[in-house]
């Protein structure tokens, strides 16, 4: 028996893989963690492109929070950290894959950029500890990843833009909470049934 088929034997536990995420189901490889990274990255910048205005707000509300959360959950929070960096790093470098096509550090929403980094540790160490496997755990995971990127992007729009904090919170935060929920929604079905799926193979 292989050492990740031995591992995937050791850490199943009534039909539920313990201490693994999703990403750990692809065999082990160093290829196979490049590939993860490399797309986890390329992932969350076509979701900025999912972008709609929000009227007398410089923050859009894309699919860019879903799929950095999405890919810190599933590849775990190693791996999602590298990929959301290599993201922020080749925007802040030129590549124009932030929302609706943007890069640099000079735009008000790069706050919510780094707060990705840190909400795919969160959410990816969480993940390792079963957080995604269940429908309810799921949606606290992916609120509180929410939360983590609020946390920084907000303050960041407020100095980035001289707003003071409730303008930055009626701005930044109030008129994305209706799609956070919807996000945590559409997560909600897709983790959990992921590992359903994973665990009658």
């Amino acid at each position: 028996m292989s050492t990740a088929a031995a591992t995937s034997a050791l850490h199943r536990q009534g039909g539920t893989r313990a201490g693994l995420v999703l990403a750990d189901l692809v065999p082990a490889s160093r290829a196979r963690d490049v590939a993860l990274v490399a797309g986890g990255a390329v992932l969350t910048g076509i979701a900025a492109q999912l972008a709609i205005p929000v009227p007398g707000s410089p923050v859009p509300v894309t699919g860019q929070t879903f799929a950095a959360l999405l890919v810190g959950t599933a590849l775990g929070a190693r791996r999602g950290l590298l990929a959301l960096a290599l993201y922020a790093m080749a925007g802040a470098a030129g590549v124009p894959w932030f929302a609706e096509g943007g890069s640099g550090i000079g735009m008000p929403s790069f706050g919510y950029v780094l707060g990705m980094l840190l909400a795919a540790v969160v959410v990816g160490s969480l993940a390792r500890r079963g957080a995604d496997r269940s429908v309810w755990r799921t949606a606290g995971t992916m609120l509180l990843g929410s939360a983590v990127i609020y946390a920084v992007g907000v303050p960041y729009l407020a100095l980035a833009t001289g707003m003071s904090a409730s303008a930055a919170i009626a701005a930044g935060l109030t008129p994305f909470l209706i799609g956070d929920a919807l996000k945590a929604a559409l997560a909600m079905g897709l983790l959990p049934t992921a590992w359903r799926f994973a665990d009658k193979r």
